[in-house]
């Protein structure tokens, strides 16, 4: 799960300064946590305390408006009786790693992640791409295989996972979709050699650099485990005391 923080807090510079190179520098001082990180830790306090999904989006939300949420979210956030709105888009799969870290068989995580997404992102495609996620983070801490993962994904999801991250990348632009974004996050994952190579490979596409690589860390920290001591520093140095918490809690219990 700190995997998925710190590809958001690395991508934070790029979102809108988009490289296609994967030498870039990991932090600057513009570096920072976004709204994949809230709401990733708040799914991961509800893991940790059974809280209500909605309400505990919508408390981290009003904790930190100003993170970098999208216009449909503020909207629903701010409603009199916030209901889920048809979204297909990657906000539903960048805050979901948690659900793959902690449940103990895939069907659970299937159904967890339905759950933890249905409250905003109820389209069909939203769902599926916070399932694919959810199993592929699942599938990496179980020890399958990269093959394995590719086979799972695109036979359960009709993702295609077919092109190498090097062919992807000279065309690709800005997608917040979930159909846009998901199964090329979960290719850079495939292509990497390693964490920071995950990353990097994630990143290097441009689009939405910080959801990409969001999504990319949490399925790269559950294949190779512990991220590199010095990123996991530099997080833990930018959140706040109150993220910082529960992502230091989540840790210990589910993430060993």
């Amino acid at each position: 799960m700190l995997g998925a923080i710190a590809g958001d807090i690395i991508g934070s510079v790029y979102e809108h300064r988009n490289t296609k190179r994967k030498d870039f520098e990991l932090f600057s001082a513009r570096s920072c946590f976004t709204d994949d990180s809230v709401l990733t830790l708040a799914i991961a306090d509800c893991i940790l305390t059974g809280a209500d999904c909605r309400a505990n989006l919508l408390k981290f939300y009003h904790a930190y408006p100003d993170s970098g949420f999208g216009g449909r979210f503020h909207v629903w956030a701010n409603s009199e009786d916030p209901q889920p709105y048809n979204s297909w888009g990657n906000g539903a799969a960048m805050r979901i790693s948690p659900a793959g870290f902690a449940c103990n068989d895939l069907d659970t995580v299937l159904a967890r992640a339905r759950e933890f997404t249905m409250v905003t992102h109820n389209h069909p495609d939203g769902i599926k791409g916070a399932q694919a996620t959810a199993a592929a983070v699942f599938l990496a801490r179980t020890g399958s295989s990269k093959e394995d993962i590719r086979n799972y994904i695109e036979r359960t999801f009709a993702y295609d996972l077919s092109r190498h991250i090097d062919e992807i990348r000279p065309d690709y632009r800005f997608d917040v979709s979930c159909q846009g974004s998901v199964p090329q996050a979960i290719r850079a994952f495939i292509d990497s050699t390693g964490y920071e190579d995950a990353i990097r490979c994630a990143i290097s596409l441009g689009g939405d650099s910080d959801t990409i690589a969001c999504i990319t860390g949490g399925i790269a920290q559950a294949f190779y485990g512990p991220i590199p001591e010095f990123i996991a520093r530099q997080v833990y140095k930018i959140l706040d005391n109150n993220l910082k918490t529960i992502a230091a809690t989540f840790m210990q219990k589910y993430c060993p």
